[in-house]
């Protein structure tokens, strides 16, 4: 079994205990480990006596790598999505951030998580992604997104009017700060916040979710996601923000762009003990009021 790992730059050293145990799992299992470049950088001379090679971005993955490990939060497992792309490789994230919906695993269950990944005892959470596309390509390939597409004013400008037409009938034009167009994976982080509504993975739904509204009678909408979304945006400032997942762009006002459903999945890996109710629970305290007891 090859198993590679991937992950970001750590600040903090107390990380380094935990990364030195996931190699040390993995090498006590006898896999081939590959570690993403960008991570073995970081790595040099913090970890001992443990053997890896090396991924480089020129590697073909499919058929290559059996299985991806991240190591920190949502935020790298959702950078990794631009590195297996359409690969269809199953991907598990430990959580060295905070929330964690989609690195589930607790620091304090990598041993019984790397374990569980070597026996397959497992299965696979198929998840949708979006693709944004414009007539000037502006995230190139990497145009996908796991969690959300967001459209943004920027920081000194004022409000901004999105016209919004579903399958090419005018929907609605939003007065306020943005919109919010997340998969149903995504429907747990900045909808979330913004109030929208947490859909199951399995409702092959999207939501678009008004940033700072300036009519109040907007409210988030579930779609289906067989939807396509056209956008225009006014703006005094002539230009505005959009996002795909973590990566960001500068956008003229002239520009129209449309969102729909990229057409492949990725595949989380859901360890045997876990599922996605008992996720919601864990990381939003349900049931643990304090006032209820």
């Amino acid at each position: 079994m090859k198993i590679a790992v991937y992950g970001r730059p750590f600040n903090e050293p107390s990380v380094i205990p935990y990364i030195q145990q996931v190699f040390d799992n993995l090498a006590l299992h006898n896999v081939d480990i590959y570690v993403h470049y960008q991570l073995n950088e970081y790595l040099q001379d913090k970890i001992n006596g443990v053997k890896y090679n090396v991924l480089q971005s020129t590697d073909s993955l499919k058929g290559f790598i059996d299985i991806f490990i991240t190591l920190g939060g949502d935020g790298t497992l959702l950078d990794m999505v631009t590195v297996i792309r359409d690969s269809g490789i199953p991907v598990i994230g430990i959580n060295f951030g905070r929330l964690g919906f989609l690195a589930s695993v607790n620091k304090s269950d990598i041993n019984a998580a790397i374990h569980a990944v070597v026996n397959k005892e497992f299965t696979l959470d198929s998840r949708e992604l979006l693709k944004i596309d414009s007539k000037t390509d502006v995230f190139g390939i990497d145009n996908f997104a796991l969690n959300d597409v967001t459209i943004h004013k920027r920081d000194d400008a004022a409000m901004i009017i999105t016209h919004v037409f579903l399958n090419d009938e005018f929907l609605n034009s939003y007065w306020g700060d943005g919109l919010i167009i997340s998969t149903s994976t995504g429907s747990t982080a900045y909808s979330l916040s913004c109030g929208g509504p947490i859909i199951f993975p399995q409702s092959n739904s999207i939501v678009v979710t008004p940033v700072s509204p300036h009519n109040l009678n907007v409210r988030p909408i579930i779609l289906p996601d067989n939807s396509k979304l056209c956008f225009e945006v006014e703006t005094r400032s002539s230009k505005y923000l959009v996002s795909c997942d973590s990566r960001m762009a500068v956008m003229d006002e002239t520009m129209k762009f449309h969102v729909e459903k990229a057409g492949f999945q990725l595949n989380l890996i859901r360890l045997n003990n876990e599922s996605y109710l008992t996720t919601l629970r864990n990381k939003l305290l349900w049931g643990l009021d304090a006032r209820n007891y």
